[in-house]
């Protein structure tokens, strides 16, 4: 097994490094936000970093990297207050990679790729047309990471969008079954497959000698 000291770690070349730090994590989400300036310029990004951050009342985080530079999801959602959160599948995988280029704010990712925006009744930020969960998220707080300058944003659930079929009949959403992607690193993609579920545990009774 190789190993890598701290000091390893720092003297790494870049690409390699950052390769390295990304992937040694495991899997991570993958999903597309939608965002929409005050002048009305949309937004769609790829994202590997939503996480669940509590269900009552239903919230999610994600994390952004220092705002020294260009964060046009960050400077929509501060703007307007709202996005949308859109699980990337199977058949967007190569589009809802290249949201990850860096454009200019003038010009939409709709508009390079073949995604397409998709609007609900009054909720303001495009969900991506055709993606089997949506979520409809409003913008709570945030929490500046010193150590990196990061930054973790918070946002509430307000609306959510599910494909019928991938429901079961406790609530829990098969993703498996909507071929929902995961990311590996940077840039590799994964389509995981459900194998089984185990049910909430509890403490097994322990027999005791008399």
């Amino acid at each position: 097994m190789k190993y890598f000291s701290e000091t390893d770690i720092q003297q790494l070349q870049h690409i390699y490094k950052i390769n390295l730090i990304n992937s040694c994590s495991g899997y991570k989400s993958a999903n597309l936000l939608g965002s929409i300036s005050e002048d009305g310029i949309e937004n769609v990004a790829v994202f590997s970093s939503v996480t669940h951050i509590g269900s009552s009342p239903a919230m999610l985080g994600f994390f952004l990297r220092p705002t020294t530079v260009m964060r046009n999801t960050y400077e929509n959602l501060k703007a307007t207050g709202v996005y949308t959160i859109n699980h990337i599948h199977n058949s967007i995988l190569s589009d809802a990679h290249h949201t990850s280029a860096k454009y200019d704010r003038e010009i939409s990712e709709f508009d390079v790729t073949r995604l397409q925006p998709e609007y609900k009744p009054n909720f303001k930020a495009p969900f991506v047309k055709n993606t089997p969960i949506q979520l409809a998220m409003a913008y709570v707080e945030e929490y500046d990471i010193k150590a990196n300058n990061t930054i973790l944003v918070i946002g509430k659930i307000v609306g959510l969008y599910v494909n019928d079929y991938l429901i079961e009949k406790d609530g829990f959403i098969n993703l498996s079954k909507a071929e929902v992607a995961a990311i590996n690193g940077l840039d590799g993609y994964a389509i995981p497959e459900s194998r089984t579920r185990f049910g909430y545990q509890r403490p097994k009774i322990l027999e005791h000698d008399s």
